[in-house]
Parts: C-alpha cells; sequence; structure tokens
C-alpha cells in the first residue's frame, strides 16, 4: 500500500512546489525558463541519438514530458504520442507470433541500416565494405 502512496506523495509535493513558484511572477518567469531550456536540452540530446542504437526516441518523449509540466503544447503533443505508441504496443500484441516476429525483425533491420548510415556519414567508414573487405582478404 505505501509502494502506491509513495508516487502519489511525490507527485503532490511537486505540484504544491509548482503552485509556489507560480505564485510569484519572476518564480513563474524563470520557472518557464528553466523548463523550456531544461526540455530543449533533452530533446537535443535525444534528437542526436535517434540515429544511433539505444534510446533516442525515449529521450526525446522524456525532454517532452519535461516541456509538458509547463507547456500546454507539450502536454498535449505528450498525450497523442502516448495514445499511438499505446495503440501500436496492443495492436502488436494482438497479432499473431510470426507477424511479431517480422515486425521485431524489420525493426532490427532499420536500426541496423540507420546505424550504418550514420556511421558512414558522421565517421566516412563504410562497414559493409570494411566486412565485405575482410571476408575477401581473410
Amino acid at each position: 500500500m505505501s509502494e502506491r502512496r509513495a508516487p502519489a506523495r511525490w507527485r503532490q509535493r511537486m505540484s504544491t512546489t509548482l503552485a509556489l513558484v507560480r505564485a510569484n511572477p519572476t518564480g513563474r518567469v524563470a520557472l518557464k525558463i528553466m523548463i523550456g531550456v531544461l526540455g530543449a536540452l533533452v530533446v537535443c540530446v535525444g534528437i542526436v541519438l535517434i540515429p544511433l542504437p539505444g534510446p533516442g526516441w525515449l529521450i526525446v518523449i522524456a525532454g517532452l514530458g519535461i516541456w509538458a509540466v509547463e507547456f500546454h503544447w507539450a502536454k498535449r503533443l505528450l498525450g497523442f504520442t502516448r495514445r499511438h505508441v499505446h495503440g501500436w504496443a496492443n495492436w502488436v500484441k494482438k497479432q499473431s507470433l510470426a507477424v511479431r516476429f517480422l515486425i521485431g525483425l524489420l525493426g532490427i533491420v532499420f536500426v541496423s541500416a540507420v546505424a550504418l548510415f550514420s556511421i558512414k556519414q558522421s565517421l566516412g567508414i563504410d562497414v559493409i565494405a570494411s566486412v565485405l573487405h575482410y571476408l575477401a582478404t581473410h
């Protein structure tokens, strides 16, 4: 029971603190600026990480969640994103094992292609050509 109350208490404490900060005009502006800058930093890091294997989109969504604390448009966009991600996840869960396997395989192929393209564009290394050359010479 206390495990469920802990997030609710934390959320209530955070809500009260934000309300106190927003009660002061200077605090309201400072909070908007802080949330805006912090959210922008997190979103930018996420965007940089999108082409790489890893949680790029998750980090972008976390930055959107930070913005949603203070900006109504971000809250709406976050709700839209949640609905569509949950809808997609529910649809995938209802599919047969073969379809889920195919979706996972397509995901792996897509992430691999993006990673290889990113390595080639950013570092100038053609991984596929290097592997083929290695296999041909050894």
